[in-house]
């Protein structure tokens, strides 16, 4: 059967910043999802698995074929969807025999199938489209979905997948659901989506103590780890009160041999006592001085020892705190303003067409629809990055805008130099404070952003933007939970709720949008 086994295994940052440590897990050919907090070495496990990183200590033994999704799909301008199948000279062979040009050999060699079986895997992921289709004509939702038909085509012993249903809408979302449920091959899965988590078989959740896995889909999982914690928290609180009770046993008989080494003391002064017995009685209260201190000492020690065994058995977490200052948006304002707005890519298709859009005051909008919908061209419209063809656009407050590669920062720079860019005016100390309640202390307000995973370069985009002294408006948000782990997520879900500027979202994600409170949707498509 094949399998994938690491042992021991290991890997630092180039600044010898340890990712992953003594890590033991044995993958089977089973559906396995992979949770954790961002930065804990989810994507880095799958990036060792692949080979495109070397352990620093460690093996890894795979036995089988793998096939990986990544996060983002780059794509070149020529790229089609053949490319991602491997089809395209294929596909090129099979036009030349279809226009009379092969020789015998080929004609021999041509997969007379394989254009039948390219469109039955695209039709499986919703997307019916030609495989000469260009990705750059793509949406992002729409790629990622090409690219999983293309990485399942290859029937693989394990498939490598990571945050598979970012991009996606909800019907891309159900169909990766019913590919992996009928899946028949191994599959290792990162990824915070609760839905697809729960149709793993089951669950390992890395932390900074390591890995543990857990059988059955994330509500075992759930079940299974509050019941876990909470003895952890059991033993740690009961090992606490053992040390002190200890320390106060020690105390108490230390106190006790003083008083009757004080009272033997009085009796020696007074001279009724022979020197003999006095010397006696000091060679005893020594020795029961010195057994009543070994005796505390040990109990100390294991006490102690009891501590910090329940101490590694419980994660300290360093939560998010995204409380913000106010915006300041009167409810009458005139936020933003879209008069039959005309706009797209290429001259004869536009993807919005003649869309009229009011916000005023603090209003909380979705913009939703499927893939392909126009949704990231109406947030690119309104944040100036593209201009229409037609119609109107006045964005009448400060806004700041978060797109799903966040952009707005410098890949090259310090979080901190981002930050102080951004918020200009600002001191360092009022930087490196605001920092801090986004979980980057010290010297983790001094990491490269280009350096950051996914989740923790959105965190530093919304710290960038929401620790300003002075919010923007209007925050502009293009699917901020696609790189979130679940903690963070909440966290996000609680600033944003306390956020009083107007909010313009895209996201697929309906817990997401039910907990920031959103008072209207705008549908495309």
């Amino acid at each position: 059967m094949p399998s994938i086994t690491l042992a021991n295994l290991g890997w630092s940052t180039p600044d010898n910043r340890t990712i992953l440590s003594g890590l033991d897990l044995i993958f089977a050919r089973e559906r396995t999802g992979v949770v954790g907090r961002n930065g804990v070495g989810k994507s880095t496990l799958l990036r060792l698995l692949t080979g495109e990183l070397a352990p620093a200590s460690g093996t890894i033994a795979i036995d089988g074929t793998i096939a990986m999704l990544h996060q983002t799909v780059q794509v070149g301008p020529h790229e089609t969807i053949a490319d991602l199948f491997g089809a395209r000279g294929g596909l090129a062979l099979l036009r030349k025999a279809e226009a009379g040009e092969a020789n015998a050999q080929e004609i021999g060699e041509a997969d007379w199938a394989l254009e039948a079986r390219i469109d039955e895997a695209l039709a499986g992921v919703g997307l019916p489209l030609p495989a000469d289709t260009r990705l750059t004509t793509l949406s992002g939702g729409q790629r990622t979905r090409a690219a999983l038909a293309g990485a399942m085509f290859a029937a693989p012993d394990f498939l490598l997948l990571d945050e598979p249903t970012n991009n996606l809408d909800r019907d891309g979302r159900a169909a990766v659901r019913d590919l992996l449920r009928g899946w028949r091959g191994g599959a290792i899965v990162v990824s915070h989506d609760r839905q697809l988590l729960e149709e793993m078989d089951a669950i390992v959740e890395m932390t900074t103590l390591g890995a543990a896995r857990y059988g059955g889909g994330w509500s075992a999982y759930q079940s299974r780890k509050a019941v876990e914690q909470a003895a952890a928290e059991a033993e740690l609180a009961g090992a606490e009160k053992r040390l002190d009770h200890a320390l106060r046993q020690a105390q108490a008989a230390t106190e006790k041999q003083d008083r009757r080494d004080a009272g033997g003391r009085r009796k020696g002064a007074r001279g009724d006592m022979p020197k003999i017995v006095i010397g006696g009685l000091k060679r005893r209260a020594e020795e029961t001085r010195a057994a009543a201190s070994r005796l505390a000492g040990r109990q100390r020690e294991e006490a102690e020892q009891a501590l910090d065994a329940a101490r590694s058995r419980v994660e300290v977490v360093d939560p998010l705190s995204a409380g913000l200052a106010s915006a300041g948006l009167p409810a009458s304002r005139t936020v933003l303003e879209l008069d039959h707005v005309t706009a797209g890519y290429a001259p004869d298709r536009p993807v919005i067409d003649h869309l009229s859009l009011t916000v005023t005051g603090p209003e909380r909008i979705a913009i939703t629809g499927p893939n392909g919908s126009g949704k990231s061209t109406l947030l690119a419209l309104v944040a100036g990055r593209l201009a229409p063809w037609s119609g109107r656009i006045r964005t009448a407050v400060p806004f700041a805008m978060l797109d799903q590669r966040v952009s707005l920062l410098d890949p090259a720079r310090s979080i901190a130099d981002n930050f102080l860019a951004l918020n200009p005016g600002t001191t360092n100390n009022r930087c490196r404070a605001a920092l801090a309640r986004f979980r980057f202390r010290a010297d983790a307000a001094d990491r490269i952003v280009g350096t950051l995973s996914g989740g923790q370069m959105l965190r530093a985009g919304l710290a960038c933007v929401l620790g300003a002294p002075e919010p923007p408006q209007l925050l502009i948000l293009d699917e901020p939970g696609n790189h979130l782990d679940l903690d963070s997520l909440a966290a996000v879900e609680t600033g944003l709720a306390a956020y009083d500027g107007a909010l313009l979202v895209v996201s697929h994600d309906p817990d997401f949008l039910e907990a920031i409170g959103i008072t209207r949707a705008v549908a495309l498509g």
